[in-house]
């Protein structure tokens, strides 16, 4: 997987294939991040 979160502006991006490793926590981590930031704004 890669991926970077910038630093001066809220945003991020990620790039993997998900098929490689699936399963229904995979990326669970990115949307409690986005919904962080939505809350904190």
């Amino acid at each position: 997987m890669e991926g970077l979160e910038l630093l001066e502006v809220p945003g991020g991006t990620v790039q993997y294939h998900p098929e490689a490793g699936p399963g229904p926590h995979d990326s669970l981590y990115l949307f409690d991040r986005f919904l962080d930031r939505i809350a904190a704004a």
